[in-house]
């Protein structure tokens, strides 16, 4: 069920950082294998009883979520099975979100008396609304995926036999765009959230001021004209 473990959590930040790394790597996808996405903490994990090692479990996961959230490339949730409690939380940070129909996400923390450690009390109400946040943490409950969709989480919810294909098509639409305007654009949509209209107003004509300059920006101008494909470097 990809339940987390301190030695997961670490690997897969690694594999993130990797890929952050690559000037290759235009998209990122972070997906499950078997019938799960993630189903959270490993509960049955002998370390989970020490409030010691708690803690440093909740730093190690907390770290990652925030290291996707900054990613400078686009990062997709697929979730393809169960998404619970830890495993929301990373479905959280990711920039879009696409779940098969099949799919189920829930929060689940205070079933078992656990306070979220990874982003699910900030990043949930800002996603979903105050009080839909409440609701789907105060009860626990699981919801499918097309629920979800209607909280505003889920961007697309598609059939099980192509949801393989379907992430795949959203992934390669991202990629043939200029990874310098979708990094430049989550910047700017991400920081907006926390400051009031006015400042965000001047903080986008700052950075569209910049973005003049880009290449990627003349290279796009020029494949308009010409009707041709742009090829975009990210500069």
């Amino acid at each position: 069920m990809n339940a987390l473990t301190l030695s997961l959590v670490d690997a897969m930040t690694a594999a993130i950082k990797d890929a952050q790394r690559d000037p290759e790597v235009r998209v990122i996808v972070l997906t499950g294998e078997g019938r799960a996405f993630c189903a959270g903490a490993d509960l049955k994990d002998p370390a989970r009883s020490r409030p010691e090692s708690g803690a440093e479990f909740v730093k190690a996961i907390g770290a990652l979520t925030e290291l996707i959230e900054a990613s400078s490339q686009p990062v997709i949730a697929a979730i393809n099975g169960i998404a619970v409690a830890g495993g929301l939380e990373l479905v959280l940070a990711c920039d879009l979100v696409i779940a098969a129909e099949s799919a189920r996400l829930g929060d689940a923390h205070s079933n078992y008396a656990l306070f979220p450690g990874a982003g699910a009390t900030v990043r949930l109400p800002r996603k979903v609304g105050l009080n839909n946040a409440k609701l789907l943490m105060f009860t626990g409950d699981m919801h499918p995926a097309i629920e979800w969709k209607a909280f505003g989480l889920v961007n697309l919810v598609v059939a099980d036999d192509g949801f393989i294909a379907a992430v795949s098509t959203l992934a390669e639409k991202l990629a043939a765009k200029s990874p310098l305007v979708l990094a430049r654009m989550k910047q700017a949509l991400n920081d907006a959230l926390d400051q009031p209209a006015p400042i965000a107003l001047r903080y986008e004509r700052a950075l569209s001021n910049l973005h003049h300059f880009s290449a990627d920006r003349v290279e796009g101008l020029a494949a308009f004209k010409e009707k041709r494909a742009p090829k975009f470097q990210g500069k």
